[in-house]
């Protein structure tokens, strides 16, 4: 049964006074809580989110239109409390290192192909490797970064008393309203990480998630270090001129962001921004999407590895009903390759298996329209009802067009687009694809790669691929996997690529999750085989993702992160109950 869904009434703004004044006195006494007692808090969380976790998913599966006991109900586990819950469980474990005199953890550190410092975030433990054989994932740092810094991490518990955040700042977090656990692990990234107190102003497409976090994080609230407030653009721009609001934090759109930095769009606006004098003279840190490529190296693919890549990119379209920030938008196969037409027959066939979703995010209808028209080869997938959209590629992008709107414009609705690079020499092809990618479409965010790995043993093809790798300018790039895998892990930063300012804000600036506490980061890499069993749960064709709520409870999981002993015993049956489910994917939770 779907939980009903209610949408709190708008926080008034003498209450919001109430609340930031009261931030205000909570700063002081969280930036000198001892860590050890922030780690007792972090456990506290982590088991009060398990209590509230099913609750939620019946909340956001009624708001969301999902049909209940389809694998699209297993989408709103993973994407929330799965991730939070591993978000916190990283956090204890660091705060607990931290406490001891120890460092947060990390695996082996090396040197890319370019010569910067790369960390190995994943796997970190056996149970990692059981649950997701052949997944690593490495942060990459920026260059001049030396091992020092890889050191100095969790700085904020190191520079001490003079340390200006550690003098007691109050964040203002502006809620996404796509992922539900996106909210709540900014607020636990902040405080943990950061040592900041929180004013999380809910989005009002999913303020009914509000609830639930208020009730997971009540100890956090009660003691001041903590508000939930709701409402829309009053309430926001309000928070974000207050006094006592330090700095902003946003997931959304570059055009709100835009709106907050430097007001309305107008003559103004443009005149403010060629000053470069923005309105608000706060620091902000954002999350703002992405023309997400997908880029396909031309390779000796058997008919079941493209078919297994075809569901990793149809996932990336249809996982929250394309709803992401980092879904794949825009697919590049190499011109004149002789796979495209048996790439795109799979992709079809994989995306088809996905039933078309109600189109719940505000504007998706207008967008689609906006994005499709003028554009003769367009391929639908599903019948869309009056609420809903089919899923759509729209193929034969010309990439030497300026003009393509496709290429500078995030869809935020059921669209994948495709254009075409170079030709079938994969050293040609990484070159100009990774070029179009990275100067020609909208967004700094997340990419995807696929290669063969008989590719790769060619050892100039090999050099090739690591320079591409080297070169996007994306905060998270997979191989072979949606790169969304870097939000779920939580070692992993999320974020976009350095550089942006804030009159070029592109996907956003700074980075959230890293449970590792790393400093000085440019992106994350996360690599996968070209094929993997069992099926990874977005994959559309994955019939059991919706079971997942049975591979093993909420209250294991809680018991699982207690203590060492409890963990040990719980792995062993914990991995048995998922793969009897067929499903791989505890790894978001554990």
């Amino acid at each position: 049964m779907a939980e009903a869904v209610e949408t709190p009434r708008n926080t008034e703004l003498t209450r919001l006074d109430e609340l930031v004044g009261r931030l205000r006195d909570g700063a002081k006494t969280w930036v000198n809580l001892p860590v050890k007692q922030k780690a007792g808090i972090a456990r506290r969380m982590l088991e009060n989110y398990a209590r509230i976790s099913e609750r939620s998913v019946r909340a956001a599966v009624a708001a969301k239109g999902i049909t209940p006991g389809t694998p699209q109900e297993g989408e709103e586990w993973i994407s929330g409390p799965y991730v939070t819950l591993r978000i916190l469980r990283l956090n204890a474990e660091a705060l607990e290192a931290i406490a001891v005199g120890r460092n947060t953890p990390i695996g082996k550190v090396d040197r890319t192909i370019d010569g910067k410092l790369r960390v190995q975030v994943y796997p970190m433990t056996l149970l990692d490797k059981l649950l997701f054989g052949g997944l690593t994932a490495e942060t990459v740092l920026e260059a001049g970064a030396t091992e020092k810094d890889i050191e100095d991490r969790a700085r904020y518990y190191k520079k001490g008393p003079d340390f200006d955040a550690a003098k007691g700042r109050v964040a203002l977090i502006l809620g996404a309203g796509n992922v539900n656990s996106i909210p709540a692990t900014d607020v636990v990234t902040k405080m943990f990480s950061e040592g900041k107190v929180c004013i999380l102003k809910m989005n009002p497409v999913n303020a009914y998630v509000g609830p639930f976090i208020e009730e997971a994080f009540k100890e956090l609230i009660e003691k001041g270090w903590l508000a939930v407030v709701y409402g829309g653009a009053e309430e926001g721009s309000y928070l974000c001129k207050h006094a006592g609001v330090d700095e902003i934090h946003i997931t959304g759109s570059d055009k709100t962001h835009d709106s907050i930095v430097w007001g309305p769009p107008g003559k103004e606006r443009v005149e403010r921004m060629a000053r470069n004098q923005p309105l608000l003279d706060k620091e902000i840190t954002s999350e703002l999407g992405n023309v997400s490529p997908v880029l396909v190296v031309p390779g000796p693919y058997s008919a079941k590895q493209l078919a297994f890549q075809a569901d990793n990119i149809g996932g990336q379209v249809t996982n929250n009903a394309s709803f992401n920030c980092n879904a794949a938008k825009m697919l590049i196969t190499p011109k004149g390759w002789k796979r495209t037409d048996e790439l795109f027959s799979v992709l079809e066939k994989a995306i088809g298996a996905a039933p078309v979703r109600k189109a719940w995010y505000p504007g998706a209808k207008d967008r689609y329209q906006q994005l499709t028209a003028g554009h003769s080869s367009i391929k639908t997938i599903g019948s869309a009802g009056s609420d809903s959209l089919p899923w759509t590629i729209v193929k034969g992008l010309d990439a030497s067009d300026k003009s393509e709107r496709n290429f500078t414009t995030e869809p935020f609705c059921s669209i994948l687009s495709a254009t075409e690079i170079a030709s079938e020499d994969p050293i040609a092809y990484l070159e100009q694809a990774v070029d179009f990618a990275n100067n020609r479409l909208w967004g700094t965010l997340s990419a995807c790669v696929v290669v063969h790995p008989e590719t790769l043993k060619d050892p100039k093809v090999n050099e090739a691929f690591e320079r591409a790798i080297a070169k996007l300018r994306y905060g998270a790039v997979g191989i072979n996997i949606w790169p969304a895998i870097a939000f779920v892990l939580g070692g992993t930063p999320w974020g976009a690529y350095p550089g942006a300012t804030l009159t070029n804000i592109q996907s956003g600036r700074g980075f959230v999750h890293n449970t590792s506490m790393l400093e000085k980061i440019e992106k994350c890499v996360c690599r996968y085989p070209v094929t993997g069993f069992p099926k990874l749960p977005y994959f559309p064709t994955h019939k059991n993702a919706h079971v997942l709520r049975q591979a093993g409870s909420l209250r294991t999981l809680a018991k699982l992160v207690r203590s060492p002993g409890h963990r040990r015993l719980s792995a062993q049956g914990l991995i048995h109950r998922i793969w009897r489910a067929g499903v791989r994917v505890y790894p978001a939770a554990v």
